[in-house]
């Protein structure tokens, strides 16, 4: 499985959490958000598109996000989904393929 495709998995997390389907542009922003919320907690301006202000705005009025260039901060409740998220759409498939190759147990069983 290639990493930072949507899935019926992905799209069911989203479902269950957010209320709503996510897109590819959202999913993809979700390790750039990860690594702010771990790093500096600022946003780089130049590193998010029009399509990734559009799905920051939404996160916004959502209630999921506040700030952003100045001060980032997310929910508990947000951060634990999108690693959720990321766990299942960027490490599983590549751990399995790995495992898979090397003839150990994959993550997911």
């Amino acid at each position: 499985m290639a990493r930072g495709v949507l899935t019926d998995e992905l799209q069911k997390l989203a479902q269950d959490f957010l209320g709503r389907q996510i897109t590819t542009t959202e999913l993809r922003l979700y390790p750039y958000l990860d690594y702010v919320m771990k790093n500096n907690q600022r946003l780089d301006p130049q590193k998010c598109n029009d399509d990734d202000r559009r799905v920051l705005a939404t996160l916004r009025q959502e209630g999921h996000i506040s700030g952003g260039a100045s001060g980032l901060s997310m929910t508990k409740e947000f951060y634990d989904y999108i690693n959720q998220v990321l766990w299942y759409g960027y490490v599983v498939g590549a751990y399995n393929e790995v495992a898979d190759a090397l003839g150990i147990k994959s993550a997911t069983g």
